[in-house]
């Protein structure tokens, strides 16, 4: 019998540059699938088009590949859109759609942000105010819908009253009910699919076994899980969600943070075992701030050594980074 290879995913957003806190995530991402002689896939998640660049899909390849992130599937930095890219991957998204639809587990939603935010007593989760489920059944059709606001729906995801639970790597044992998180968005308003349909149909279609991402998309796996039912999918079998990088403002990182840009510290001269020290350091899998090879830590990657609390970037750490 063969046991199929682990297999994990690297999936930057090329709406900016990539900084150290998408570096580290990626590195830990690299680290489990390659530590346990896993595959790697190299997707690029870029269905929000106003805002993705071909610029910065070909630096954040680039800035991966400097780092010595290889991967097994999926484009380089000079090559054009393929199957691995999500801009190019709509039809797929739209077939589960649709298949949710005709099962009765979407429906179309006219509702706007502000009329989710001033609804009576909506209550905040980790996306914001939950979704009161205004909409759910409310319309026959789609074109109803359209017909009586005027405007182009949304779809939303109907949940059931199913609690899910998981097991996460770092986080532990992880329950969430559909009421603490409201029936969320399939398709946008815009016409464009969202990121919860969109990685679920890109990790079964790709055979995804491992999903790493931070903390703050905890509860997207509660989502995604749903979806994989009610879609008769595979879901991956090993999930994490690791501490996030902060800056001294006890902010996390974001693309806005140019100057910790993976370019950035490129130009600057730095070197990639001074980034895999770093990020090694911060997240607990080296004891001393030190340069670090992806061999060394391939050999001693184990969640068991993972920090649980996030991280903060002191100016000190960054002194020693550009040093």
């Amino acid at each position: 019998m063969n046991i199929p290879r682990p297999t994990g995913r690297l999936a930057p957003t090329p709406s900016g540059l990539l900084h150290l806190g998408n570096a580290r995530s990626f590195l830990l991402a690299w680290l489990w699938a390659r530590s346990e002689g896993g595959r790697v896939i190299m997707r690029i998640e870029d269905i929000d088009l106003p805002r993705c660049r071909p610029i910065f899909r070909r630096q954040a390849l680039s800035d991966l590949h400097w780092l010595g992130l290889d991967w097994d599937a999926g484009p380089g930095p000079d090559d054009a859109l393929g199957p691995f890219d999500q801009s190019t991957r709509f039809e797929q998204y739209r077939r589960a759609l649709d298949r949710l639809v005709q099962a009765g587990r979407a429906y179309p939603c006219v509702c706007s942000r502000r009329d989710i935010e001033e609804a009576t007593r909506a209550p905040h989760g980790d996306e914001g105010a939950v979704y009161p489920g205004t909409c759910r059944g409310r319309f026959a059709t789609f074109a109803e819908a359209a017909a009586q606001s005027r405007s182009t729906p949304a779809w939303r995801f109907a949940f059931s009253d199913k609690a899910f639970s998981f097991r996460d790597e770092v986080q532990g044992p992880v329950l969430a009910h559909p009421h603490d998180l409201g029936d969320f968005v399939l398709w946008r308003k815009d016409g464009l699919p969202s990121y919860q349909i969109a990685v679920t149909v890109d990790d079964a279609a790709m055979g995804v076994s491992q999903v790493l991402r931070g903390r703050d998309l905890l509860l997207s796996t509660v989502r995604q899980l749903a979806l994989y039912e009610a879609l008769g999918l595979q879901a991956p079998a090993h999930w994490a969600h690791v501490p996030l990088l902060l800056s001294e403002e006890a902010r996390r990182l974001a693309k806005r943070d140019g100057g910790l840009s993976l370019k950035a510290l490129r130009e600057q001269g730095v070197a990639p075992a001074r980034i895999l020290g770093l990020c090694a350091f911060s997240c607990g899998l080296q004891s001393e701030l030190r340069p670090a090879t992806l061999t060394e830590l391939t050999q001693c990657f184990d969640f068991a050594f993972l920090h649980r609390p996030d991280f903060t970037l002191t100016r000190e750490h960054l002194a020693w980074l550009l040093a």
